[in-house]
């Protein structure tokens, strides 16, 4: 049974899994907000049925960045590099539509081959296309145990606002364990760089 995380929440994945995790995936997942007069239009990627941004999709990007103890960023996997300079991170690649039910986008990380000095991994959305997050619903992030397919935790977020990002959850080392932090704050921005600046505090 998945724990469902609130907002300033902290677990022990190896606790909350049974045992030690190693490969873990982090997915993500959102829905078009209905407009007032839209007829239902499922999931993302289908065309709004008026209000605003009639005619357009949304385009949520999740990134992770990963920082050392001295909260300096030392590397960054999203849509414009997919894995980690190191192999311990990669990101499965850019959903444009959100089609489908379940993640619309996963990022696999490999905490066994984290670097030593990486301390803390942040995961972050953004609306690349720029709507805010009134025009999102139904968004969470999961951490799930590859070796097994199971949900580990789940964050749902309660999204909707003027921001364009959201600075999600953070994957940390704590007296040699893996622990997750759900965050949950808005920021703006349409790409991780513009976002720094409020991820910076959450290392």
């Amino acid at each position: 049974m998945a724990v469902s995380l609130q907002k300033g929440q902290k677990i022990s994945l190896s606790k909350e899994a049974g045992g030690t995790l190693t490969q873990v995936k982090l997915g993500l997942g959102w829905d078009v907000a209905q407009a007032p007069q839209a007829q239902k239009t499922g999931l993302l990627g289908k065309l709004f049925g008026g209000g605003s941004g009639g005619g357009d999709t949304i385009d949520l990007d999740a990134s992770c960045i990963m920082f050392d103890s001295n909260k300096q960023a030392v590397d960054a996997i999203w849509f414009g590099q997919l894995q980690s300079k190191d192999g311990s991170i990669l990101h499965t690649g850019d959903n444009r539509t959100g089609a489908g039910d379940g993640d619309d986008e996963v990022i696999n990380v490999d905490l066994s081959k984290i670097p030593a000095a990486v301390t803390s991994l942040v995961f972050t959305v953004n609306s690349f296309t720029g709507q805010t997050f009134e025009t999102v619903e139904n968004a969470f992030c999961r951490i799930v145990n590859a070796s097994n397919n199971s949900e580990v935790a789940r964050y749902n977020l309660s999204a909707q606002g003027g921001h364009t990002a959201m600075i999600m959850a953070k994957v940390y080392r704590h007296n040699n364990e893996w622990k997750m932090h759900a965050i949950g704050e808005t920021a703006s921005g349409r790409t991780f760089h513009d976002l720094m600046p409020a991820i910076a505090p959450h290392a």
